[in-house]
């Protein structure tokens, strides 16, 4: 059996691999984890846990409340909440341990479950394989010792942290959004109710779609993984901005008043230079993942700032952040972090951020979102090699120290193996789509007869 935990949490087919029985065993091992590294230590321990609006995700909400319970946890039981609200209530609320229940952007029969520690961030990568140890050690004959009588936990709904996570978003904002029509998409998802009403509070005109979730329509056809409905909204409607969340809510992607894709490369590009402006970007520093457009990392050597890369994931942002002492970071897809208001990526905040830079300057998002230029890029995905050996190859590396020389200062070459598959991503840059698509099929050809 392989490891449960991956980059974000334990995620699969709900019902199949993600079961109840899964559910309720690694929530018993995380408290008695937790218990034993001192977190419970002169208290009675405190648990958050949410969902996304996932069918599943009520009988598996079900489950890991037992499981806290049954090991002596008292749960606080907050609902459908995106996982930075859960985050946010998990450190608000003085809580030991967050648990999210979400897929985040997959389709809807996946769901997962995610741990916080106290204060709303992520669990160490050494608590989830001891947390993993304990639950594999249990399932295979070892009992627990349980709480009987008094010490069992309790389980109550905490129906103020809709408004509470709201609220606190609606604070951190710099100024109002009145006079701005906004789209908000859903995705059917954790931040159908959340988003509109947070934008709404804080002046804006609001127009939903993808709003409706009925536990089987999240992610599907809609959201920041399906963006093309909320580019057409925005246009029919005439409003200045439009913003997409995925299933959890934890991705902001935009549209300008035009119908343009804005992302997340360039959110960062826009929210970097008002924190500058505001005073409030650490260290005049924005980090992000190789996989950013090389645009945005020209754009900020441009404006003066540092660029600070990391590898693919924003678990990776997150700890450069943490440890450089920065406040701005993000991906490509969305996941935008800062850190002084959020403990994981925010979507409705970065929504509600971007929106308010666009009422501040009175600038439209397309022209605040010119800072950067997009050079064209290409993937191609390499099936079927031998992925291990994309650093060691001779004639791969030739042949990418060949493409580099043609690119020059305006493209950029990244060979990646998966992560989870056979296969080896192959990305180009360049100052023109033609360029950048022979260049991707050159190198992949090598790939392919180097290591197949």
């Amino acid at each position: 059996m392989g490891r449960l935990f991956g980059t974000d949490g334990v995620r699969g087919v709900a019902n199949a691999d993600l079961t109840a029985e899964l559910a309720l065993g690694l929530s018993v091992a995380a408290a008695h984890v937790l218990a034993e590294a001192g977190t419970f230590e002169g208290h009675r321990p405190v648990a958050v846990v949410g969902r996304d609006p996932r069918a599943s995700g009520e009988f598996l909400e079900a489950a890991v409340v037992a499981g806290l319970a049954s090991a002596g946890v008292d749960v606080l039981r907050v609902g459908v909440l995106p996982t930075p609200a859960v985050a946010y209530l998990t450190g608000s609320l003085g809580a030991d341990l967050g648990v999210m229940l979400s897929a985040s952007h997959n389709p809807m029969p996946d769901n997962g479950i995610k741990f916080f520690a106290r204060g709303g961030h992520k669990l160490a990568d050494e608590l989830e394989d001891r947390i993993e140890r304990t639950y594999r050690a249990h399932s295979s004959g070892e009992p627990w010792d349980r709480p009987t009588g008094s010490g069992v936990g309790r389980v109550k709904d905490y129906d103020q942290g809709f408004d509470n996570y709201v609220a606190h978003l609606v604070g951190v904002l710099p100024n109002r959004l009145d006079g701005l029509k906004v789209v908000i998409d859903g995705a059917h998802g954790a931040a159908s109710r959340v988003s509109p009403e947070a934008f709404a509070r804080a002046g804006a005109e609001v127009v939903t779609i993808g709003t409706d979730p009925d536990g089987l329509n999240i992610n599907d056809g809609c959201g920041s993984t399906h963006i093309a409905g909320l580019c057409a909204a925005v246009v029919e409607h005439g409003a200045d901005l439009g913003v997409a969340h995925d299933g959890d809510a934890d991705r902001c992607l935009a549209v300008d008043r035009d119908g343009n894709e804005i992302d997340g490369d360039q959110i960062l590009a826009v929210l970097a230079l008002g924190m500058r402006e505001a005073g409030t970007l650490r260290k005049d520093t924005v980090v992000a993942t190789v996989m950013s457009n090389l645009g945005f990392k020209l754009a900020m050597e441009r404006e003066g700032l540092t660029f600070v890369q990391t590898a693919v994931g924003d678990r990776y942002v997150l700890e450069e952040m943490k440890a450089g002492g920065f406040a701005l970071g993000g991906e490509q897809s969305g996941h935008v972090i800062a850190l002084d208001h959020a403990t994981t990526g925010d979507g409705t905040l970065t929504g509600l951020m971007l929106a308010a830079r666009v009422a501040a300057t009175g600038r439209p998002l397309g022209e605040l979102a010119g800072v950067m230029e997009r050079l064209p890029q290409v993937l191609v995905n390499v099936p079927d090699v031998d992925k291990t050996r994309v650093g060691t190859s001779p004639e791969v590396t030739s042949a990418v120290a060949e493409a580099e020389r043609e690119l020059g200062a305006t493209g950029r070459v990244l060979l990646r193996p998966s992560g989870t598959e056979p296969l080896v991503r192959v990305m180009v840059e360049a100052a023109d789509i033609e360029q950048a698509g022979a260049v991707a099929g050159r190198l992949a050809d090598v790939v392919k007869s180097a290591l197949g």
